[in-house]
């Protein structure tokens, strides 16, 4: 038997490992153990603890022995860790008991990758135990701390093209044309609503360049007020200003220096301020506040909004030739309204990362829950669908996101109750009373006499709606 603890435990022999000679072979290895350990079967029954683990928890050990996991410790994430399939390394953990540890809880899989038993082990049995390791450890975890900030330095592009999905076609353009600009040194100017995924594009065009290695800088030119923006992008002198630091400070584009700054809300940028980047891109170099000498750079700016740059131009609210100095590489990303093909699966990716964030295991959305999420026109794109499906995560008690768990606004918006053409009144009707009734079955777990309370119909009225609108299968 082997276990890997970075991820899932490798299969094993499924005879062996049910055998009572086998339990008993363990049992005889791991009890004078002087760390706490212990063996739980697929159904989350004790088949084994140590000595030492038992009188940590308070149990006598035989009357532990049998007992479902849960009822010795209700906060044990073993039914957790069984349904992903995966290990959790070094996890703090609080037990029934009060005391708190450092866990593993390791999945054993047979040939088949079905849970066999799960593995349990305490690293370290008080917290105190493992905060001691890290006070005599504490110049290796500065030096560890320090060489990650200098990585987030030097490449700090955190997203790639392997983030982005899409096969809709104005996405797979807009994909071809990011990948396209990657490989060039022209200025990139990202277009879009608010929550498409402009940073996203952002992050993986300078991952793929040839810049990937050097530094990637974010800025926000919304967030930060109109008189600090200045000395935020090209830095200042000491004693520039009233609360200047001793040494002046660096700006945003010296930092940025030979690698890519990007600067997001971008049409939000004073003119004035305006003025003074297109200097920096024509020039080529920059002039901190209270300084008297330029400093060259070699910086990449990709720069993206969600207005119409072309509007504020002819208005007088951006200045036109920095628009056609940002303009090189124009890429303009799409709605989630207008990928419709996208949807789906970006409903799925995001509901695999937000179940792991929140360590409740929910892998399914509902056909009927999906027409809704496909039909829904999406104002704030996957930044409002990553939110919704947050909500509906935490209001589900099953590993399934159902029409119930989906705000009112997706579920009776006008785009969901869109007509086709030529129907008539009594088609929308019927298809009104499906949709109503399909909702309701969900919503009660189909229990088929709370629905019929709720609607107000016989039981034997909503069979026979059941059966004419084919229903039958959502009942299976």
């Amino acid at each position: 038997m082997s276990l890997e603890v970075s991820n899932v435990v490798t299969t094993v022999d499924l005879e062996i490992l049910g055998s009572d000679q086998f339990l008993n072979t363990v049992e005889k290895i791991f009890d004078p153990i002087g760390v706490p350990i212990i063996l739980i079967d697929k159904d989350t029954r004790i088949r084994m603890i140590n000595q030492i683990f038992a009188d940590y928890l308070g149990f006598p050990k035989d009357e532990v022995i049998g007992k479902p996991v849960l009822e010795v410790d209700e906060f044990s994430r073993f039914p957790y860790v069984f349904k992903t399939k995966k290990s959790e390394i070094a996890w703090k953990h609080k037990f029934k008991n009060g005391k708190t540890a450092i866990v593993h809880r390791i999945p054993v899989l047979d040939q088949n990758h079905e849970v066999v038993y799960g593995f349990g082990m305490l690293l370290f049995q008080e917290i105190k135990e493992f905060k001691d390791i890290i006070e005599k450890n504490k110049l290796l975890e500065s030096a560890l701390s320090y060489a990650k900030e200098q990585l987030v330095q030097i490449q700090g592009a955190k997203y790639s093209w392997e983030n982005i999905l899409g096969t809709s076609e104005k996405m797979v353009r807009a994909i071809y044309m990011g990948r396209r600009a990657s490989q060039t040194k022209s200025n990139v100017l990202l277009l879009g609503e608010s929550g498409t995924g402009k940073e996203l594009f952002a992050h993986a065009i300078h991952h793929s360049s040839n810049r990937s290695h050097e530094s990637f800088i974010k800025v926000n030119c919304a967030a930060i007020p109109a008189e600090l923006l200045e000395s935020e992008l090209f830095g200042y002198m000491e004693g520039a200003f009233t609360g200047a630091k001793k040494g002046g400070k660096l700006g945003k584009f010296e930092l940025a220096n030979n690698g890519t700054i990007f600067l997001d809300e971008i049409g939000d940028m004073p003119l004035a301020m305006q003025a003074k980047l297109l200097r920096v891109l024509q020039e080529k170099e920059i002039e901190r506040v209270g300084g008297t000498r330029t400093i060259p750079v070699d910086v990449r700016v990709i720069a993206a909004t969600n207005k119409n740059l072309e509007k504020m131009v002819a208005e007088g609210q951006f200045r036109e030739d920095l628009f056609y100095r940002l303009n090189v590489m124009s890429i303009e990303i799409p709605p989630l309204r207008e990928r419709e093909d996208d949807a789906a699966a970006i409903a799925m990716k995001l509901l695999d990362k937000l179940s792991s964030q929140l360590g409740v295991y929910v892998c399914h959305i509902s056909k009927n829950a999906m027409d809704h999420i496909l039909r829904y026109s999406w104002p704030g794109n996957v930044r409002e669908l990553e939110n919704v499906l947050e909500r509906a995560i935490n209001l589900t008690d099953t590993d399934t996101i159902r029409t119930v768990h989906l705000p009112y606004n997706i579920t009776n918006s006008k785009r969901s109750q869109k007509l086709a053409k030529g129907q008539t009144l009594k088609s929308i009707l019927e298809e009104t009373e499906k949709e109503v009734i399909k909702n309701c079955l969900e919503e009660f777990n189909y229990n088929k006499v709370k629905v019929a309370e709720t609607l107000q119909i016989s039981r034997s009225s909503l069979y026979d709606k059941i059966e004419k609108y084919h229903l039958e299968d959502s009942l299976s």
